[in-house]
């Protein structure tokens, strides 16, 4: 069977905006074919806001994740492929998922048979994010941390 990540991406994605917040990704910009920019890239993660008023032409199928967006006031095109994103979560409060990845799959024979787990929040704590106009940005306490749901 092909991966659940992208459908799981995607209803997460719709269900965060559907709630009128705002839906951030953590991307693990090492992985190939991931196109993101680079300055803004810390410990191999970049985190994007990828809520509609923040970036346009936003395409998202089982191949992918595409859009447009503005970083330092630049116009920039990012894509990746789905199992780059590492997590979704909306800003508000960190409800959202995380994805387990390959080797956390081989490495814990015991976990479930879809491609997500629930393991800690991956350690992007600056969020470099397009442009989204003058949206309020709560203040950082502590540890950044994700509401796993299954």
């Amino acid at each position: 069977m092909t991966s659940n990540q992208p459908y799981l991406l995607r209803a997460f994605f719709e269900w965060i905006v559907d709630n009128e917040l705002t839906p951030y990704i953590v991307v693990d910009a090492t992985k190939p074919m991931v196109e993101v920019p680079q300055e803004f890239v810390k410990d191999g993660q970049i985190v994007l806001n990828i809520s509609p008023s923040a970036c346009v032409n936003f395409m998202l199928d089982v191949d992918g994740l595409s859009f447009q967006a503005r970083f330092g006031g630049q116009p920039r095109r990012i894509s990746m492929p789905c199992h780059a994103v590492m997590a979704v979560y909306a800003r508000e409060n960190g409800a959202g998922t995380v994805f387990a990845t390959e080797e956390d799959m081989q490495a814990d024979p015991q976990t479930s048979d879809d491609d997500t787990g629930a393991g800690s929040a991956p350690s992007a704590v600056d969020e470099h994010t397009s442009d989204d106009g003058d949206a309020p940005v709560p203040p950082k306490k502590g540890k950044p941390n994700l509401k796993v749901i299954k």
